[in-house]
């Protein structure tokens, strides 16, 4: 179960997201509220696990306030303003909810809360079947069977995947590292991850996946020739 409260200063606004959640299973919503100062208050005592915010409220915007709050929280912006939609995105929200929303891209959002609270719970297990990506104003759910490679540009990466276009988000390769099992996936170049399974073969610093070249990096030459050797 998801504990969650609503911060909107429309009381009407606040009234669609009772109704939504309470035709949804896994979500309890504990409080609703129209200023910020009462939503403070309140979390001082108590930590829910998910956070519907407006964003243009009178006091403080509901950016500023998730900026304020204890990190991991999860938020799913819903407002009438587009403009904002970057920032949310930036500050690693759940999703983005361009009011008027019906229900099925309210249970869409509150779905994809669901997954990433199962795998943040379960995340101390050696090995994860999928990963969560933050990209194009949302989070994706990735296969780890499906990635061919991982590759490394500038302030992005770009996950190549088989049978399905790649997915671009914006993070480090340490980051992604630390999300992959190191038992599963290698670096072998700054610039590239790759799933140890489909290795095909290591000649002359470059390891050939089924349907790409990977070349090796200097630093990363010995550990792959003690890996693949």
């Amino acid at each position: 179960m998801i504990s969650a409260i609503a911060i909107d200063d429309e009381p009407l606004a606040l009234d669609v997201i009772k109704v939504f959640c309470n035709k949804i299973d896994f979500i309890k919503l504990e409080q609703t509220f129209t200023q910020i100062g009462e939503a403070v208050k309140y979390l001082e005592n108590h930590k829910p696990d998910l956070l519907f915010l407006d964003i243009r409220m009178p006091a403080m915007s509901g950016i500023d306030f998730y900026k304020r709050i204890a990190p991991g929280t999860m938020a799913i912006f819903a407002t009438a303003h587009s403009e904002y939609a970057l920032e949310g995105f930036n500050l690693s929200a759940i999703d983005y909810l361009l009011k008027p929303f019906d229900f099925n891209r309210f249970k869409q959002a509150v779905d994809k809360a669901n997954e990433y609270h199962t795998y943040i719970q379960n995340k101390e297990q050696v090995s994860e079947p999928y990963l969560f990506i933050r990209a194009d104003y949302s989070v994706i759910k990735v296969a780890t069977a499906d990635i061919e490679y991982i590759e490394g540009l500038d302030n992005y990466l770009k996950i190549h995947l088989y049978n399905s276009k790649p997915v671009v988000a914006r993070m480090s390769m340490k980051s992604m590292e630390e999300k992959l099992s190191p038992r599963d996936f290698m670096r072998v170049h700054r610039s590239y991850i790759i799933p140890i399974k489909n290795v095909v073969s290591l000649r002359n610093k470059t390891i050939y996946l089924k349907n790409a070249e990977i070349p090796v990096g200097t630093n990363y030459a010995e550990k792959v020739q003690q890996k693949f050797s």
